[in-house]
């Protein structure tokens, strides 16, 4: 029996990293070694081939701190070429570092025109570090990607032998094994040595035809965040309006609520036509509706975290401004 066909492409990352020697896990980025490339990659888990037809796809290798708009649409263009070009894929599997990795996928979750199993895996040793969780992760993910039950749930994110919805997904310590979580509803599923095993699915996942449309958009437009503190002053916000910000997302204090001059601050840019969106700092839970907020025209992220908020801002605003429509988008993506 033929084994199921998987791309695998290299985005760079501490999954395709390397140390000075096997101890050197925490200062890697500066050994002076090249981030490796998908096929070296690939080459140096030789035990790929034990569970699909893997092949690797090239793309550039960077630190995932480095990783933007341009990068996510060259994903999202080269996914779509390889599911035209192999007509036998049965998933992608993208390996990138932990920093952005929840945001690349969350983008890809929210654009990509397929249903396509898409999985995205990283690493929080380097590839040459003793006890390098990177080569069981990149198994897990091919074995996720190639398994039918993935098709339809957007796209997932497998590290630690947990499968998670790009949705739902963060990063919650630096440097743990166990980093991604999914604070509010916990994980799709397991990789365990027999089979892969999927407790539910995730219901915020848009139909392919609803997914936004981006290829031929150069600049998205730009959504800021900001961080509330107590005594907060609102400062920030000026600034971003002043360099073109056609949104904003404040990472409030929870449950959601900024302080005085900084809501004074929204308000204004709110009233000079930019989107102003709620989220929270708590790490977890909704940002719900008040009277108030409701009233001076705030719309809430419900439980999207700000990085998060700040992708499907942007993307809204790509097709409307209406405040309802956007408001119904943060309900359903």
């Amino acid at each position: 029996m033929s084994k199921p066909k998987v791309a695998v492409i290299g985005t760079g990352g501490t999954i395709a990293s390397q140390g000075l020697h096997p101890l050197d896990v925490q200062d890697y980025a500066s050994s002076g070694r090249p981030i490796l490339d998908a096929a070296a990659l690939v080459a140096g888990v030789p035990e790929l081939a034990r569970v699909a037809d893997v092949f690797a796809v090239p793309f550039t290798a960077i630190p995932s701190t480095a990783i933007g708009w341009s990068d996510w649409r060259a994903l999202l263009a080269k996914i779509v070429e390889l599911e035209a070009a192999h007509p036998d894929l049965a998933g992608v599997v993208i390996a990138h570092g932990t920093a952005t990795l929840e945001e690349t996928a969350y983008f890809l979750s929210l654009t990509l025109p397929t249903d396509l199993p898409v999985v995205v895996t990283g690493a929080q040793r380097p590839f040459t570090g003793l006890s390098s969780d990177g080569p069981m992760n990149l198994v897990a993910a091919v074995r996720v990607a190639a398994d039918p039950q993935a098709r339809g749930l957007g796209v997932l994110v497998v590290l630690n032998d947990e499968i998670q919805a790009a949705r739902e997904v963060t990063k919650t310590s630096t440097g743990r094994m166990q980093t991604f979580r999914s604070p509010d509803v916990g994980v799709l599923g397991h990789v365990d040595a027999d089979r892969n095993t999927f407790w539910r699915r995730p219901t915020r996942v848009l139909p392919p035809a609803d997914r936004f449309d981006i290829l031929g958009l150069e600049t998205p437009p730009r959504v800021d965040v900001l961080y509330s503190v107590a005594g907060g002053d609102g400062v920030a916000v000026h600034a971003f309006l002043a360099a073109g910000a056609r949104g904003l997302v404040g990472a409030a204090l929870a449950p959601g609520f900024l302080t005085p001059a900084e809501r004074a601050a929204m308000g204004e840019a709110i009233a000079q036509g930019c989107t102003v969106v709620l989220s929270s700092r708590a790490g977890s839970g909704r940002t719900f509706p008040t009277k108030r907020y409701g009233e001076e025209g705030f719309i809430n992220a419900d439980n999207l975290n700000p990085q998060k908020a700040r992708i499907l801002l942007m993307l809204a605003l790509t097709r409307t401004r209406d405040r309802a429509e956007i408001a119904a988008l943060f309900d359903a993506a």
